[in-house]
């Protein structure tokens, strides 16, 4: 009989549920819990906070959260494995350890995964950019970071030296699924076509709920019930890489054949060469088959040889974003709304803010599909005007949201709530660095 693990998925972004991955650390039967909460300008804007702070850097919801599943995991042997060491892995660590010491459970062992931070690799290298043309070098001071997509295997690793929470940086997303199998069945890093299956069932449990029905939902057309207790998804993954998804009983939500169709298909451009730092997996045989309620088999994933780079996420600072609304009411309410919008139109070119970009919208009427949409539609009672420029520096900026907050009292008549703010704007790019050049490690922490 082929032996089998429980992988629960516990957060699919940094700012996701709390009580999902409790209800499937108490009633999940679960070995391995995973909290993937790690996206591609998260880390970017963690290195921000970390440059202000040393000791921060890592997910703000990492002492939330552990707090809500330590007890339950500790008391029954379930490990725990997660990015939201984000900035930080080790500082993420040791207050994983103060936690858990706070908490009585004395002796838990917490691994911090390193070296995902490339930076300095990357500035000596100076590669190319993927998305635009130009050099990492071309960024100059607006570069913040540079981090490595990392495979499982340093994460396997802290699992097989008896880690009871893993905690990494930037790891490549159905990599943080891939180490449990790995360090349950003992997975050859060469054995590509379980790799491979490990892969999809990573991939299909990555984001948490959107495979038990929240982003798949549509009311009148695909129709998902207890969405607001929404249970979030358990791998069944079997030593041969065979795989159910299923969830808690009783949970909201469901567990689809067409759930998973389209969660297997979620950000994925070839799925013959679905490109990880592990291997290159191939979606294009696998096949789904719903077996009982809330219970879908999926099989036919393949892999094969790793790719010789891995991805490098950059974050740096690309400009800057003004932004001011204002709201308006009651009859006529869209004809005041645009003319406040051709106020400040005036007004900045009157005033001579620079700007590379403009956006001038009545939230609401056209913010999404413009105004030849808008124009076949009733009018409002109300109104939000938005008025939102890119700048190259943050004085400029600031002029934008000032200039709609005058409305106030330079007409139009009745603008209420109005808001403005001035940002810069964190963006990522992706260089491709050779794997040799990242040198993960572990690092131990115990409470």
């Amino acid at each position: 009989m082929t032996r089998t693990i429980r992988i629960g998925s516990g957060a699919g972004y940094s700012g996701d549920r709390i009580e999902p991955a409790l209800e499937l650390a108490e009633k999940g039967g679960i070995q391995y819990l995973v909290f993937e909460c790690l996206g591609e300008r998260t880390v970017a804007l963690a290195q921000q906070a970390r440059m202000k702070d040393p000791q921060s850097g890592y997910d703000p919801l990492l002492e939330e959260r552990m707090r809500a599943v330590l007890p339950t995991c500790a008391a029954k042997g379930i490990k725990i494995v997660t990015n939201m060491g984000a900035a930080n892995p080790e500082a993420a660590a040791r207050r994983t350890a103060e936690i858990a010491k706070s908490l009585g459970l004395r002796g838990l062992k917490v691994a911090a995964v390193v070296g995902d931070d490339v930076l300095d690799a990357c500035k000596a290298s100076n590669l190319p950019i993927m998305e635009f043309e130009g050099t990492i070098g071309d960024f100059g001071n607006r570069l913040l970071s540079a981090n490595a997509y990392l495979g499982a295997a340093p994460m396997a690793e802290a699992l097989k030296g008896g880690a009871d929470v893993v905690i990494t940086g930037r790891a490549s997303d159905p990599a943080l699924f891939l180490a449990p199998m790995i360090d349950a069945f003992g997975w050859a890093m060469d054995d590509w076509d379980l790799l491979g299956k490990g892969t999809v069932a990573g991939h299909l449990l990555e984001c948490a709920g959107q495979i038990t029905g929240g982003y798949f939902a549509d009311p009148g057309f695909k129709d998902v019930e207890g969405l607001a207790r929404l249970g979030f998804p358990i791998g069944e993954v079997g030593e041969d890489g065979s795989l159910v998804i299923t969830k808690v009983e009783g949970s909201g939500g469901a567990v689809t054949a067409r759930t998973c169709k389209e969660q297997l298909l979620y950000e994925v451009h070839d799925p013959r060469r679905y490109l990880q730092p592990d291997v290159v997996a191939d979606f294009s045989e696998v096949t789904v088959e719903e077996i009982g309620p809330d219970r879908v088999r999926v099989q036919g994933g393949r892999g094969t040889r790793r790719p010789d780079t891995l991805k490098i996420s950059v974050g740096y600072i690309d400009s800057y974003i003004g932004e001011g609304q204002i709201s308006y009411a009651g009859p006529g309410a869209a004809a005041r709304g645009r003319l406040a919008l051709d106020i400040v139109r005036e007004r900045l070119r009157l005033t001579g803010v620079q700007t590379s970009e403009l956006r001038f919208d009545l939230v609401g009427v056209d913010s999404l599909h413009g105004p030849q949409l808008a124009a076949q539609g009733s009018e409002p009672y109300e109104v939000r005007v938005r008025v939102v420029g890119r700048t190259d520096n943050l004085r400029e900026a600031v002029r934008i949201g000032n200039e709609v907050e005058t409305l106030y009292t330079n007409g139009p008549a009745g603008g209420g709530g109005a808001t403005k703010s001035a940002r810069d704007v964190v963006a990522v790019a992706s260089v491709l660095l050779p794997r040799e050049l990242a040198k993960p490690a572990v690092r131990f922490v115990e409470a």
